[in-house]
């Protein structure tokens, strides 16, 4: 005959062993959840990092084929507005010189309001607010396209204003060739955009070789000579870890970004 305490042992026991396999199985689902979790943050990485290894690698836009490298970095955080673009506040006959006082050299550039007047009106309104002081130039390609991009706060190539601003001037370089691009001759100022028309907000890239591009990304200025120097002398020092497209060798940072009317 089996004892109260016996029972109460027994009872114990069986309780303890309910709470193991309950434990057990709430391990189970965890893990299970969690693998679920996984799998989904690993697509939509995979999604996001095919938007920035991918840049100009399939449809002549923002991707290209393997062979002829990449385009200008597309910026994902600046496809949706979230503050209005800066109302129209220069002269939109008028010549205006961006100069961007950089750890490397002095960068300037001369822009045509009358071609391009909201991307140079954008420009100013950031530059006055200091928005580009202390950035990096993130990105350098040296295959395919030579440029070195520039004008991302957050410095990974994912930053942008909070608003975007329209394409301008995309028939200034000509007819495209036959595979559908055209040359953006070395001293081009360029906008980097996210690969849908429209979509451009602080990032730009500049030209130090001439480089073919789909007429996609708005040409707005021209570096002067001792500028793309400084251009020239980034590129040649090729990209971190020697690769042909990523962070330049040659850290740039933009100290301080200016534009003055003239």
């Amino acid at each position: 005959m089996v004892s109260s305490d016996q029972r109460r042992r027994q009872l114990a026991r069986e309780k303890f062993e309910r709470q193991q396999r309950r434990r057990e199985e709430a391990r189970r689902k965890a893990k299970r959840r969690n693998a679920v979790v996984a799998a989904g943050l690993a697509v939509v990485v995979a999604a996001g990092g095919a938007a920035y290894l991918s840049v100009g690698l399939a449809d002549g836009d923002s991707r290209d084929d393997a062979s002829q490298q990449a385009a200008p970095t597309p910026t994902p955080a600046e496809s949706e507005s979230s503050v209005p673009e800066p109302k129209m506040a220069i002269d939109a006959k008028g010549s205006y010189k961006m100069s961007l006082d950089t750890d490397r050299g002095a960068v300037a550039f001369t822009m045509d309001a009358a071609k391009t007047p909201r991307t140079v009106n954008s420009f100013k309104h950031l530059a006055d607010k200091g928005f580009f002081d202390g950035t990096k130039c993130h990105r350098l390609t040296t295959e395919g396209i030579f440029v070195l991009q520039c004008g991302d706060p957050k410095g990974d190539g994912t930053g942008g204003p909070g608003y975007t601003i329209p394409d301008e001037n995309l028939t200034a370089l000509g007819k495209p060739a036959a595979d559908g691009k055209v040359t953006y001759p070395a001293g081009t100022v360029a906008m980097a955009n996210t690969g849908q028309p429209n979509s451009g907000g602080s990032q730009f890239f500049l030209v130090y070789k001439d480089s073919k591009l789909p007429p996609s990304y708005t040409p707005f200025g021209k570096i002067d000579e001792a500028g793309l120097s400084v251009v020239e002398a980034v590129g040649a020092a090729g990209v971190v870890g020697g690769a042909t497209d990523g962070a330049p060798a040659k850290a740039v940072t933009v100290k301080k970004a200016a534009v003055s009317k003239g």
